[in-house]
């Protein structure tokens, strides 16, 4: 009998026997299983520089073999999700590249973001708006205001999703107005104030620093603060020392060191000490730091390479506090410790036992 040859695109018929139709892949095989995703993935990005239109068909094959695939794996580490998630900038970037209509490729990823048992599409909003060149993202932000004009307010999950997406497009495009109005509407957030501060921060300084001011407000009123409060933080130092307030840019990272002694605040500070006062602050930071948590306490010692305090600290805990600090902390210890030892032992007589 004949041996029945395969037709179609070569590189289809790689994705097919890639994916393994019908077979499970159990957790450990996952992580080889996705390596041989990735190689036929590396075949269709290189075709995309001499054929984009077929390159963007076959993104488009793979995604929904990825969502026939789903049901037929465990993907415990996430790695086939973040796989399937990692096809859809390229194909957008492979659409363009072939001059297809950005109507309807707008209109694909919103279809795809609507239906997404999966969570393929999940937080992804941010590097698609940077994947639509600017006609595309005139488009897609175009399509996505009509689809949050029409989402009917309960229940909410399609409106606050289109949301986010609208949110995305106009912090790409710096449009602060448009930002602001749909952050009213919808309920402004820390994580909005940030946003808005993050376009002005480089032309207009002084109206981020409002907007900060207000996210951090913001942040203080909701419940165990907000992801955007570090972030805040951060950049309200960095805006006052900008605007030549250098001294409440120090006060700001010194009120939170004290509130939280570690390696990361100490940092903050000594980032606005002038230079003829580092060693002042040094030693005041450093005394600060008792109160700190085990951790917080050893991870600074070590990385200041205070000897003598990491010493003090480890012989006035238990064995226990110690059995529960990480290993990060740890580790790096022994070594400083020994050489502290060392620097205090007598040294051997030259004349001994002569």
């Amino acid at each position: 009998m004949a041996k029945r040859t395969k037709r179609g695109d070569p590189i289809e018929n790689e994705m097919e026997l890639a994916l393994s139709p019908g077979e499970f892949i159990g957790d450990h095989a996952c992580f080889s299983f996705v390596s041989g995703l990735e190689e036929v993935a590396a075949k269709i990005k290189a075709l995309t520089r001499t054929d984009a239109a077929r390159a963007a068909g076959l993104y488009e094959t793979f995604f929904a073999g990825c969502h026939a695939k789903a049901e037929e794996l465990h993907d415990s580490s996430g790695s086939f999700g973040q796989f399937a998630q990692d096809l859809i900038c390229p194909w957008i970037k492979a659409r363009q590249t072939a001059g297809a209509d950005p109507n309807e490729t707008a209109a694909t990823f919103l279809a795809w973001m609507d239906d997404d048992p999966y969570a393929f599409c999940y937080q992804i909003e941010k590097d698609v708006t940077k994947a639509f060149d600017k006609a595309g993202r005139i488009v897609f932000e175009k399509l996505a205001r009509s689809r949050f004009q029409a989402a009917p307010i309960q229940p909410e999950y399609n409106r606050r999703l289109l949301g986010t997406v609208l949110r995305a497009v106009y912090l790409a495009q710096r449009k602060v107005a448009a930002y602001e109005a749909l952050a009213q509407e919808t309920g402004l957030t820390a994580q909005d104030c940030l946003a808005l501060a993050t376009i002005l921060v480089a032309v207009k300084p002084s109206q981020a620093l409002e907007w900060v001011a207000r996210g951090i407000d913001l942040d203080r009123n909701t419940p165990h603060g907000s992801a955007a409060g570090y972030d805040l933080a951060r950049l309200q130092r960095e805006l006052l020392a900008r605007l030549g307030r250098g001294n409440e840019a120090l006060d700001a990272a010194w009120a939170e060191y004290e509130k939280h002694p570690s390696k990361s605040c100490y940092a903050d500070v000594m980032q606005f000490v002038p230079k003829g006062e580092r060693r002042v602050w040094h030693e005041k930071a450093m005394d600060a730091a008792r109160g700190a948590e085990l951790h917080s306490a050893m991870d600074l010692f070590v990385e200041a390479k205070e000897m003598e305090r990491l010493a003090d600290l480890v012989r006035g805990v238990t064995d226990q506090a110690l059995e529960h600090v990480s290993h990060y902390a740890t580790e790096p210890a022994p070594f400083l410790l020994s050489r502290l030892l060392l620097c205090h032992l007598p040294r051997p007589s030259l004349t001994a036992d002569r």
